[in-house]
């Protein structure tokens, strides 16, 4: 299933991100006349029609996966955070509606109409990433369920979406969507305005691409800086073992590279800034972080 993801994911962050470039691209050029957008648009059209395909296969099989090797699990959580998975089935196909539309409305719709039928794809395609997100946030951070006598009641499917690592895992990941795409896009032109620097299309496209990513990326930091804060108080455990954090102390190191050794409770070769962790999970360098130890080995 790793493998699975590790393709899937790729694209996945193209299927969102792709279109709101084309998106912007058609756009400039019902505002500019300038057909150097139009070309561009056409063009990102055609990749992202093979991306959108290749991906929604990818994505079908992960489905399967989860039933398959997860049985249990799925018994057991299924009813509790299946509506997002239900709602990103929704938002998947409005997304493929829009983008037939898209594909084959180039000579046959007007270029308004055709410009709109492409923010649903943008809108869709972003809000599949988002119910997915709200899906593996749950899995790190439980709710609206309870357990009674061992058996699962008063569900809250709606608490389930809206758990409390929903916020800053969504916005973490569609900004980063955007960030990688632009960047991936961007690299693609690049190559190619290297070739011939006078190229009027690529250095619209490097262009349009790297706003989307330089946009984003000061997005990202912040979301970054939320997402460590919250994974700091959600789950300790998670931040310990990532972090090679092996003692509860205040005022915390944070640990760059090395080779940790679980036995003497060390990281060996490591680079550590005094205060950074506690400084990043709290901001407060004093602040104190919980170790490795707290935690029995066999939970």
């Amino acid at each position: 299933m790793g493998t699975s993801l590790a393709f899937h994911i790729v694209f996945a962050v193209l299927g969102v991100g792709l279109p709101l470039l084309m998106l912007v691209a058609e756009g400039l050029w019902l505002r500019t006349q300038d057909e150097v957008w139009l070309n561009l648009a056409r063009r990102w059209s055609k990749a992202f029609g093979i991306l959108f395909a290749v991906g929604a296969v990818s994505g079908t099989s992960l489905s399967f996966e989860l039933g398959l090797l997860w049985p249990r699990f799925m018994a057991f959580s299924g009813a509790i955070f299946g509506l997002p998975f239900s709602a990103e089935g929704f938002a998947f196909f409005i997304e493929a509606i829009f983008l037939g539309l898209y594909l084959y409305g180039w000579d046959r719709l007007t270029p308004v109409v055709h410009w709109l039928t492409s923010i649903p794809i943008a809108v869709s395609g972003a809000l599949s990433a988002v119910f997915v997100v709200m899906a593996n946030a749950w899995m790190n951070s439980p709710a609206g369920f309870k357990i009674i006598d061992g058996k699962i009641a008063d569900i809250d499917p709606i608490a389930a979406m809206l758990n409390p690592a929903a916020f800053h895992e969504v916005v973490h990941m569609t900004l980063a969507a955007f960030v990688a795409t632009g960047f991936m896009v961007a690299a693609v032109h690049a190559f190619f305005l290297l070739r011939d620097r006078s190229n009027p299309f690529h250095r619209a496209a490097l262009g349009l691409a790297l706003a989307v990513a330089c946009i984003s990326m000061p997005l990202q930091i912040l979301s970054g800086d939320l997402s460590a804060r919250a994974v700091a108080r959600l789950q300790p455990a998670k931040l310990a073992a990532m972090e090679a954090h092996y003692r509860t102390q205040a005022g915390a190191p944070l640990v760059i590279g090395g080779i940790p050794q679980d036995q003497t409770m060390t990281t060996d070769y490591a680079l550590e800034i005094p205060r950074g962790l506690s400084l990043l999970t709290a901001h407060d360098p004093n602040a104190r972080v919980v170790g490795l130890e707290e935690f029995p080995r066999d939970r």
